[in-house]
This record gives structure tokens, C-alpha cells and sequence, in this order.
């Protein structure tokens, strides 16, 4: 599949029962921030497991741009040879982050304190989301950005050349926002404070810590204070990269609705700013559970088993937990739709600003299927028909987003009819190897 190519329309058809390993992608969070902090740091930073879809890659080249030697082995081992915080090399050409959010806010972050210019642009989706939540505070070290109208890219941002350190309140729960400071103080002097009042997801500081720079959080009544003392020289690592919790969201869903099915997902990286997903579906009754629980690389790490769960209840999902879920919102209203009772999905603002809106996507998809959906600026409601009572038979557009593309295709495994997709092949940005995956496992997803 190409995120960039030509249109790969699919087709989802109702599913035997889903059984065997699901071995999804490295966690592409992990992956994207392993290959920064490795060109932040002084010498060779080894990484296994890396996520090698097209977001992350986008990065890998990204880092070859500002003067790292990014390289890949035969046997799939990533090394990268750092040049140290403020070290980056001005780029002589634009930086293509393709579909990634992550990547180019978080690349932004890295060299908005070093003295050098660099344009960013991605694909049509990228190019109509928002960076004015991060080129804003960018502002603040001493960095100018100039881009198209709504601080949209293409974008150049020139470097501070004196940079200082900054004290800043995250106005929304956003890990890229928090990220992209938190890694611009890397090369201002003094320390720089990132204040969240809701917690998101923590691999940059735990990561930050592991190449050792100092850097502390504390609750507090005002939030959640980090604390980065700027100017370190970072220590390279050797990072084994767990797998995607978000990727992994799309087998476990489709197996506690698919009659009969049981699939295992090793290696599922389980920190708990990102296992929400997990939480809630439990919270609605699926037959979900974690095998050999253990820590690897500083982070929280099972083995997760999923069966089918016929008699799945809509829930109020509390909002606090909207931050570790983020991304699965699609594809549990997929599971909301196969439930019974509402689920009640709130402080999800976020996804309307994400590669698509996704409430409208998802709401939209959801409803031409025959499932009935309540929408607002900043909350959704599903209303589960009860297994083996979807429709199904739509045509639902991805907007150019994978996750949304995704949830549609695990919809059409359970549905009383197919469910096609106009194009899945954004597919590739995050989870290159979903559609063999999934027809391992035993899904009948067909290419139109």
C-alpha cells in the first residue's frame, strides 16, 4: 500500500471466526521519537523494532536532512549516528513528513533553537492541519514561522539563533504540542517548564530521561509540571521498540465482534497513558486479557488476548481518559455500534483537528451503515444495534486518514453486509502489513 499513490479502494466482507498471533508494528510514537533523540545525540543509537510505515520513515529521512546518518541493516536494525543537541545542519532541501503530525510538530520542536531554516510541507491531509498549536509556542525560544493562511504548511521556520527557555501552559491535552517544547528546550539554556492540566501520553519524557537528560515531573495543583534542564549532551541507546497499542486496537476489536474468534497480540506496549482503549473495552464487558506482564526499555509491556464478547454494553466513557485513546475513538465506536446501549463519547475535541475530522468521518460511515449517531463540537454518542443487528453495505470515505480506513474495514468483518472503503491506501502510513495481517488471521478483505 502507498499513502501517496493512487487510490486503493477496499472491501470488508463478514468474517469467520479470527484466530492466531497478531504481530503488529513497532509503536510508531517510540519509533519517531528513537530516531530524533538518536540524531540529538553523540554517537551510534541502535533501535530493533522500528515501525518502518511511511510516517516514520518520512522522519528517518527527515533526520538524514538535518545531518544524522540514518542507516537500516539487513537484518532490520536501525542505526543512527547523532550530531549532538544543536548540532542539526541546515537542510538543503523541503521536508516531506508525508501524512504525520508526529513527525513534522515534533521535528519542528527539535530545531526551532538552532540557528538554521527549514520548510516543511506533507501531504493533502497534513497540509490542512493546524501547526499554529506549535509553531506558537516555538515563538516564545525565539523561532519565526511564516506559512499559508490558518498556520497551515507548507511552513518555514527559521531558528532562534539566541534561543531562551520558556515556561508554557499545553492550552489542549496534546503530546505532539508538549513534545515539540519539551524538545526545543533541549538546546535553550536555563530550564524549560511544560505545564499540562490533563496528562497525555509520557514517551518523551521518559525517553528524554533515558538519553540522559534531566528532566522532572511533578503534580501540582496547577498540573502536571516537566521540568528539562536545557543543554545536555544526550548518551546514545540501544531502544527495542514495543509494539503499537493503537495498531493493535484494530485486531482486538474485530475479534471481540467477529463470532468465535481468539487472537493474541504480543509484545503490546502497555504505558498507561496510552492503554485507555483497553480499559474501556473491558469496562464494556469484552473478554480481554494481559499475559506475561513485564517491562522493557522503561516502559510497561503484555501480551494481550482478545475473544469474542457477544454481549458488549454502551458506556460513558469519562472524559479525563480521552488523552490515553485518542486515536482508537474510531475504532471504538465501531465496537459502540455492536454494544448495546449508548456510548457516550466526551472531551474528544481533538478529533476534529486530527488528518481528518474524525468525528464527521466516523459519524458519518457509522450512520450510512445504519447505526444511529449524535454528534457536537466536542462529543459523540453511538447507539449499539447489538451483535449480528449492523447493516452494514455502505461506502465510506477515509479522508485520506488511515485510522479512519481501518475502523471501517474491522466494521465490514461483523456487518450483515460489506462495508468498502473508497481508498485504504493511507493505510501504509502507520500499519503497512494490516491487510496481511488481518487475512492471516482470517478476514476476508478484498481489494476492489
Amino acid at each position: 500500500m502507498s499513502g501517496h499513490g493512487t487510490p486503493i479502494p477496499m472491501t470488508s466482507h463478514r468474517s469467520g471466526p479470527l484466530s492466531g498471533v497478531a504481530d503488529v508494528p513497532g509503536d510508531k510514537s517510540i519509533s519517531h521519537r528513537s530516531l530524533i533523540l538518536g540524531a540529538l545525540s553523540v554517537g551510534e543509537t541502535v533501535i530493533t523494532g522500528l515501525l518502518e510505515g511511511e510516517d516514520v520513515l518520512d522522519t528517518a529521512k527527515a533526520m538524514r536532512a538535518f545531518g544524522a546518518e540514518v542507516t537500516r541493516d539487513a537484518a532490520g536494525t536501525w542505526h543512527v549516528h547523532g550530531v549532538g543537541v544543536g548540532g542539526f545542519a541546515e537542510p538543503d532541501h523541503v521536508i516531506d513528513c508525508g501524512n504525520s503530525g508526529t513527525g513534522v510538530r515534533l521535528i519542528m520542536g527539535a530545531m526551532a533553537t538552532s540557528p538554521i531554516t527549514a520548510t516543511f510541507t506533507g501531504d493533502a491531509s497534513l497540509n490542512k492541519r493546524p501547526m499554529a498549536r506549535v509553531t506558537d509556542p516555538l515563538a516564545l525560544f525565539g523561532a519565526q514561522s511564516v506559512g499559508r493562511a490558518g498556520g497551515r504548511l507548507p511552513m518555514t521556520i527559521v531558528g532562534a539563533a539566541e534561543p531562551v527557555p520558556v515556561r508554557y501552559v499545553v492550552p489542549v491535552p496534546s503530546a505532539q504540542v508538549k513534545s515539540a517544547v519539551l524538545l526545543a528546550g533541549l538546546n535553550a539554556p536555563g530550564h524549560t517548564v511544560v505545564i499540562e492540566r490533563e496528562a497525555t501520553r509520557d514517551h518523551t519524557e521518559r525517553m528524554l530521561a533515558g538519553f540522559g537528560a534531566e528532566i522532572t515531573t511533578e503534580e501540582t495543583e496547577e498540573g502536571r509540571v516537566i521540568t528539562l534542564t536545557g543543554q545536555p549532551e544526550l548518551r546514545p541507546q540501544t531502544i527495542v521498540v514495543p509494539r503499537d497499542p493503537s495498531s493493535a486496537a484494530f485486531p482486538v476489536c474485530a475479534a471481540l465482534i467477529v463470532p468465535g474468534s481468539d487472537v493474541l497480540v504480543p509484545n503490546i506496549g502497555l504505558n498507561p497513558t496510552r492503554a485507555g482503549l483497553f480499559t474501556t473495552l473491558r469496562e464494556m464487558g469484552a473478554d480481554l486479557s494481559y499475559e506475561n506482564l513485564r517491562e522493557e526499555g522503561g516502559e510497561p509491556v503484555a501480551d494481550l488476548r482478545a475473544r469474542f464478547s457477544p454481549d458488549l454494553k454502551g458506556i460513558a466513557v469519562p472524559p479525563e481518559r480521552a488523552a490515553s485513546m485518542i486515536d482508537e475513538y474510531p475504532v471504538l465506536s465501531v465496537v459502540a455500534a455492536f454494544a448495546t446501549g449508548e456510548t457516550v463519547m466526551r472531551g474528544v475535541k481533538e478529533l476534529r483537528v486530527k488528518e481528518s475530522d474524525r468525528i464527521e468521518a466516523m459519524a458519518a460511515g457509522l450512520r450510512a451503515g445504519g447505526v444511529e449517531v449524535e454528534d457536537g463540537p466536542d462529543w459523540w454518542i453511538v447507539r449499539g444495534r447489538g451483535h449480528g443487528n449492523v447493516p452494514g453495505g455502505q461506502i465510506c470515505a477515509s479522508h485520506l486518514d488511515h485510522r479512519i480506513a481501518m475502523s471501517f474495514l474491522v466494521m465490514g468483518m461483523a456487518s450483515n453486509a460489506p462495508v468498502q472503503v473508497d481508498d485504504a491506501s493511507p493505510i501504509a502510513t502507520s500499519f503497512p502489513i494490516f491487510e496481511g495481517l488481518m487475512a492471516r488471521l482470517g478476514a476476508d478483505i478484498r481489494r476492489d
